[in-house]
């Protein structure tokens, strides 16, 4: 559980370039730290409904409150990806999917077959769904709630409420169960489970709380989301995110808890198992075994904002490791990830994936999170402390160990392989 004392602050993130990037991965607006230019043209976020344009065709983006999919549901995504987009599936670090390589008209029978599996319950409010859950919640015996229905009573009290229906597309609601796997996410709303059914309500990156009474945890977070847009038109401010407008906003007074984090790790577990992936991309293919084996066992997958997949109650070890998917823990893959890269992004200067996948050959054992960015907006990186591998060029790197607290360490002008020896050495240092 979370020991109380004051929460590390997070990492200041890069302001992201004109066309913007999210922390999902694809191209949008960024959740840069201060409330600037671009912000009356709206954000560009991609969606379900709203593809974006990237190189390799359009992209979607399917929001899963809770990272929560039935088997069924996950069939019908192979199937969109296969006969719609390139075949392959990406996992985000919101939990979310994404498809990749779709036409520019692919936007309407998309649209037909998510409404018909039940992930388009609101197409008004489809791009404000964003809700990150501990993945391993009810499963293992740790934290004090199973936040599962917590994620579904916010998913709904969402997309029946018109003044939520302008949050942008990365406001971010965290629902953690108090062993706080994912309180340290840098929410815009974070709810952290307590002992008899309340919770501790985090604005933004406030460094106190509220205190939340049990039978009203969801509702207070849909409540402090629609208190941040109220307040922010009426001071006439322009922000995207709670931590633009903070000073509008009552944060509470209840001391926060520290944020420990912590990826659940690659494997069976006694509630079922783990499956690692790849920088977040599978093919239709493993992505029916992952759906096969749900079915034959509690019928549901969790997608983790580490693009890995809990599948609970599942034994099937064996033919989740055919298929390519890791069920080993200690892999120097696990906490790894990389940006799209070339060829799919025309701004990155490398083809960051192949490049890293080399590098985690010879990593030796996981220790901070990675993550490789083709270009400055390093797309999809990590909160929280972690190893930044930039690309400079072509074959050309710097790594840094980004840290909460103390002094960062860069190392410029890498090689190929200086850089992976340098990961490897950043990553052992905690």
């Amino acid at each position: 559980m979370l020991a109380a004392m004051p929460p590390t602050p997070p990492v200041a993130e890069p302001r992201p370039g004109a066309s913007g990037r999210d922390r999902d991965g694809a191209s949008a607006g960024g959740r840069d730290g201060a409330a600037g230019p671009g912000r009356d043209r709206g954000d560009a976020c991609p969606g379900a409904l709203r593809l974006h344009r990237a190189d390799d065709g359009a992209l979607a983006r399917v929001r899963l409150p809770g990272g929560l999919l039935t088997a069924a549901q996950a069939l019908v995504l192979a199937d969109a990806a296969e006969q719609l987009g390139d075949g392959r599936l990406e996992l985000t670090s919101r939990g979310n999917v994404q498809l990749r390589g779709l036409a520019e008209d692919a936007g309407a029978e998309l649209g037909a077959r998510l409404r018909a599996a039940g992930l388009l319950p609101s197409e008004t409010h489809e791009r404000v769904r964003n809700v990150i859950a501990s993945p391993l919640s009810g499963l293992d015996g740790l934290g004090h709630a199973d936040v599962r229905s917590w994620a579904r009573e916010l998913d709904a009290l969402l997309c029946a409420s018109p003044l939520a229906a302008g949050l942008a597309g990365l406001f971010l609601f965290v629902l953690d169960d108090g062993r706080g796997d994912v309180a340290a996410l840098d929410a815009d709303v974070t709810l952290i489970a307590t002992p008899g059914g309340g919770a501790l309500l985090r604005l933004g990156r406030a460094a106190t709380a509220r205190r939340i009474a049990p039978g009203s945890v969801p509702t207070a977070a849909l409540a402090a989301a629609e208190e941040f847009l109220t307040a922010v038109r009426a001071a006439g401010v322009k922000a995207w995110f709670v931590r633009e407008a903070a000073e509008l906003l009552d944060p509470g007074a209840e001391p926060l808890p520290a944020f420990a984090g912590g990826a659940p790790e690659s494997g069976p577990f006694d509630g079922g198992l783990v499956a690692g992936t790849g920088f977040g991309t599978v093919s239709a293919a493993q992505w029916r075994t992952l759906a096969e084996a749900a079915a034959a066992s509690a019928g549901e997958l969790r997608i983790t904002p580490w693009r890995s997949v809990v599948l609970p109650g599942a034994t099937a070890v064996r033919e989740l490791a055919a298929a390519g998917l890791r069920l080993t823990p200690g892999s120097p893959w696990e906490l790894a990830t990389a940006c799209t890269g070339a060829p799919g992004c025309a701004k990155s200067l490398a083809d960051v994936r192949a490049d890293a996948a080399r590098a985690l050959g010879t990593a030796g054992v996981p220790g901070l999170p990675v993550h490789w960015s083709g270009c400055e907006r390093r797309c999809g990186h990590p909160a929280g402390e972690w190893v930044d591998v930039l690309a400079t060029g072509p074959g050309a790197y710097r790594v840094t160990a980004r840290r909460t607290s103390g002094p960062t360490t860069t190392m410029q002008d890498l090689t190929t392989e200086q850089m992976a020896q340098a990961v490897a050495e950043a990553r052992r240092t905690k």
